[in-house]
This record gives C-alpha cells, structure tokens and sequence, in this order.
C-alpha cells in the first residue's frame, strides 16, 4: 500500500492520535504542520468548513503538500449554537488563570447554571478537508455530529476541549462524559469519526 504523506493542519497532539488512528489504515501518513515550522492562520471564517478550508491551504501553501484540516467544536441548543465556531476561544478571558480547555468548560458550565437537564441538549460538529495542493478547486470534505447533553458538572480526565462536560445521547455509554470513555469508543462513535468516514468515502469515491 502507497502511503499518502499529508500535513494534518494542526497542533492538537489528541487530534494527530485520532486522525492518524482512524486513516493509517487507509494509507494516510500524517505530519504535523509544526514539523515544517508551520504557524497556525487566523480563523477567520464564521463556519466550520471556511476555517478548515482555510487552514488546509495554508498549510498546504506553506509546506508544498497535501494538508488536511478541520474545524470542529460545540454546538448548544440553550444558547443559540454557542460557542460554535469560537468553542476553542470562547474564554479568552480566563486563559490567563486556568489552561484554556479548562477555563471554556468552566465557562460554559457557567452560562448554563440553572437550566434543566432536558433543556441542555448539544452536539459536538466537525468538518474536515483535505486539499491536494493550495489551489485545489474541489477540496474533498467530510461532516459529522456527535449528539449528547452537557452536565451539570466535568467528569473523566480523558481527552480534550469540552469532553468532560458532554455526555453522548448513545444508550450504551450509560450517561458517562466524552471524557470517561477510551479511546477507542471515541474512534468509534464521535464526530471527528463521523467526519473522517464521510471524507474517506468521499476521497474513495472520487
């Protein structure tokens, strides 16, 4: 099998264990962009796919490779679909003080005292791209979901972002956190799964 060297925009140690642990089988060899020096852009767009578009070429431009990105992050009913796409900079103001997934979590548990179980439904969404240079004018794409609930409290040491404080809608994890489930459950079942499948399909089929 020809391993396919693809630069995974990104700095996200979790996410390259993911990515690589769910495409290696398909060929996918992947670098981070930090191996080429590669600084982040600024996420500018106001959806999930402009920001993963956005980061793919750039770290293709930059590295004269394949690049692959994505965006993903909290959708929550009870607040309108915040943070959405600013999940992971949703509490600048506290970066400061506690590390920064801790200080989102915390935030969000904060705008949500008070609200019901029933009322605290959310999903995590991602989508991914891959670009075959930076000028690709038809990126391949893949979208997913994870529906679930927030708690009313952080729960599990696992993972990364807002896992401890999202429990999935799937009877079979028994109400336990992102957080609290193995790594292999989460390859299974989560958005960036999803995501990845849906973009696989789409490379395969194109």
């Amino acid at each position: 099998m020809t391993l396919r060297r693809i630069v995974l925009a990104t700095g996200n140690a979790g996410k390259l264990r993911e990515f690589s642990a769910l495409l290696a089988p398909a060929g996918f060899a992947f670098e981070p962009q930090s191996a080429f020096g590669i600084e982040p852009p600024e996420e500018t767009g106001d959806t999930f796919l402009a920001n993963a578009l956005l980061k793919a070429r750039y770290a293709a431009r930059h590295s004269g490779l394949p690049a692959m990105a994505d965006d993903s992050g909290l959708e929550v009913d009870a607040l309108g679909g915040a943070p959405g796409v600013r999940s992971a900079r949703y509490a600048e103001d506290l970066v400061a003080t506690m590390p920064r997934d801790e200080a989102n979590w915390r935030k969000l548990l904060a705008a949500l005292e008070g609200v019901p179980e029933a009322e605290r439904t959310a999903r995590f969404r991602c989508c991914i791209v891959l670009v075959r240079d930076a000028d690709d004018p038809s990126p391949v794409v893949g979208e997913g979901t994870w529906e679930g609930h927030i708690l009313g409290a952080a729960r599990g040491t696992g993972g990364f972002g807002y896992d401890p404080v999202l429990a999935p809608r799937d009877a079979q994890f028994g109400g336990r956190s992102v957080a609290e489930l193995d790594a292999a459950a989460k390859n299974l079942h989560s958005h960036r799964a999803a995501a990845l499948r849906a973009l696989l399909a789409a490379w395969q089929a194109s």
